[in-house]
């Protein structure tokens, strides 16, 4: 069995946004070698995520509201979290939309569902932060 990883990096310009990551799953799987196996998808911070769904930006539009009016971002009094920080959101946000995905790799090719594509999800945003794929297999 061989195995690959891969590291990526992000900087939204925004404290919250959606990025369309299947194209890096993709290269890194063509890279890997690795024909029949599994990805993993993760994200490595506390307050972003990795989840799959469509890339419809309506969707996305109501995963913001959605998760708005479950964690609202203000008054940053109200988490006990925030202190030295104002991201006790994002923490929040994290958790409902996940932290990883895996995908089966069947024929060097993602095995998706209709629709689906994988998604990095930001909720504290304006710096660097990294997102894990690796890749096991033959």
């Amino acid at each position: 069995m061989k195995s690959y990883r891969k590291e990526l990096t992000f900087h939204l310009p925004t404290r919250r946004g959606f990025v369309n990551i299947t194209p890096h799953c993709q290269e890194a799987l063509r890279e890997s070698g690795i024909k029949e196996g599994l990805l993993l998808c993760n994200a490595m911070h506390i307050t972003a995520s990795v989840f799959i769904n469509d890339d419809e930006s309506g969707l996305h539009r109501d995963f913001e509201r959605w998760l708005e009016k479950l964690a609202p971002e203000k008054p940053y009094s109200q988490y006990d979290h925030n202190g030295y920080e104002d991201n006790g959101d994002a923490h929040l946000k994290r958790s409902v939309m996940g932290r990883e995905v895996v995908v089966a790799v069947t024929d060097g090719k993602l095995d998706f569902g209709t629709w689906e594509q994988i998604f990095y999800g930001e909720f504290d945003g304006k710096r660097n932060k990294r997102v894990l794929i690796k890749i096991i297999g033959e």
